[in-house]
């Protein structure tokens, strides 16, 4: 019987499974630092430390247009 992969909560993510996931999506490496920066420049955590996907994209975009 095959191993199936367990399922992952993209609301409850820890940061080096972010990045792993990130730069698969990305198909470049995000390094664990960039995202670590982020959080200590506001990016948005659960209590626990792990992230949220959805709020983390939606910091990043807000954060992008912030100059414009």
């Amino acid at each position: 019987m095959e191993d199936k992969p367990k399922p992952i909560n993209v609301k409850r993510l820890p940061v080096e499974q972010l990045a792993k996931l990130l730069s698969s999506a990305y198909r470049q490496r995000v390094p664990l630092e960039k995202i670590t920066a982020d959080i200590e420049s506001g990016a948005p955590t659960n209590a626990d430390g792990t992230v949220n996907v959805v709020d983390y994209t939606a910091w990043l975009l807000q954060e992008k247009h912030r100059g414009d």
